[in-house]
Parts: C-alpha cells; structure tokens; sequence
C-alpha cells in the first residue's frame, strides 16, 4: 500500500515538473508555424451558406508572411469572409504588442489545453482568441477569434502528413452570417432550394461554412507580392 502510494506520489510530482506553463504551450506552437515562411496549396473549398447556390470549386491556396493570404477560386468568385483570412493559423499571432494569455485548463472530453489570447493593441479588430491545443503535438485544433468588425468565427482543423508545419489537410471555417458585411454591388439568390421562402432577415441568423481540404502543399519555395495584388 504505502509502495503504491509512494509510485502515485512521484508519478505526480513528474507530471508538475514536466508540465508546460501557457507562455510554454504558445511558443512551442508558434515555433511550428514559424517554419512556413510562404506556401502554395491545392484544395477543393466548399461553401455552405444557405443563401449562396456554390459548387465544389477547386482553389489554390497562398500563404506569405507575415499576413497575406489569398485564395483563388478557378471556378470564379468566392464567398470568403474576411476574417477567413485566420484560415492560416500564423496570422492568429500576428500582433506587434503581443498578448495577454490566459491559460483556461483541460478540457475533459478532448484532452485539449485551453488557452485565450487577448491582443494588448487597443486598435486591433481581434477582441479575443481562444485556442484548444493537443501539447503533445503543439498543433492547435480549435480556434475561436471574436473581432470588432466581422463578429464571431471559429475554425476546425484535421492534420495529417504536414502536421510538422503546422498545416492542416482540412480547415472548417464557421462564421455567423448576420455578422459578415456584403461586399457593395454584390446580391445573392436566397432561394435555398426548398419550398418554403424565408426572409433575407430569418437567413442571417444561420450560421455559414467554408471547407477546404487540401491537396498538397508547396512549402517555403517562394510566392511573388504580386499574387496578393
């Protein structure tokens, strides 16, 4: 009896010293993403919005540092929300001020540290982030992001064979849509394909999704400014 409390006893004390302090759990994380300084990527993207009639598009996807993003549909235009561009998780970080973080514990059903960012920049659109990270693989999960100007939206990522990069082989991207401001000029058909006709007002109150499933990645081989343009 006091041999096994004796194990349990060090098996705890091994645990405290080896667990990571949230200052630890972000660095390591942001060390991950660090290693991408630019990539292209392949994927198909579909959107559900339940007011928007859009296919499975192929897109090609590109990344530079330190905030830049494009997203190209070859099918034409896309509906991406501009906070999508979160889509890449470096862009989380990207704050000059830094952070306040807020270590918020486990969360019992997934494992996942818990961790919130609030931006000390008073002028940053970003109010707060909160991140659900596996530490064992310093990859970050689930990311919920409240900003000022384009509301509330979270991302769902599923890792595979970039996981090293921290580069996701799928990215949900969830965002409400009475939050998201139509780009001028731009209508959209609200038939939904059912029967029943709701009111524009009654639609926005749904939530709306972008999936993209990557393809392949092209990492750190250089992407001209002039893409972004």
């Amino acid at each position: 009896m006091k041999k096994s409390l004796l194990v349990v006893l060090l098996l705890s004390m091994v645990l405290l010293v080896n667990a990571q302090t949230p200052d630890d759990v972000i660095k390591n994380v942001k060390a991950k993403l660090d290693k991408v300084n630019d990539y292209q990527a392949k994927g198909k993207m579909k959107t559900n919005v339940i007011f928007i009639k859009a296919p499975v598009a192929n897109v090609k996807v590109y990344y530079k540092k330190p905030n830049k993003l494009r997203i190209n549909n070859e099918s034409g235009i896309s509906f991406i929300p501009k906070g999508s561009v979160n889509i890449n998780l470096g862009n989380i970080f990207v704050n000059t001020n830094g952070f306040d973080i807020i270590d918020m514990g486990i969360e019992a059903k997934t494992n996942l540290r818990i961790i919130k960012l609030l931006p000390r920049d008073e002028n940053s659109d970003v109010v707060l982030s909160t991140l659900y990270i596996d530490e064992s693989q310093s990859l970050i999960k689930k990311a919920t992001t409240t900003t000022k100007e384009n509301g509330t939206y979270e991302l769902h990522m599923t890792y595979g064979k970039y996981a090293d990069y921290g580069l996701a082989d799928k990215v949900i991207f969830s965002f409400n849509i009475k939050d998201y401001k139509l780009p001028k000029g731009i209508t959209f058909d609200y038939d939904d394909g059912s029967k029943k006709k709701e009111s524009p007002d009654k639609l926005k109150d749904k939530k709306g999704k972008v999936e993209i499933t990557y393809s392949d990645y092209s990492i750190n081989k250089g992407v001209p400014d002039s893409i972004f343009k």
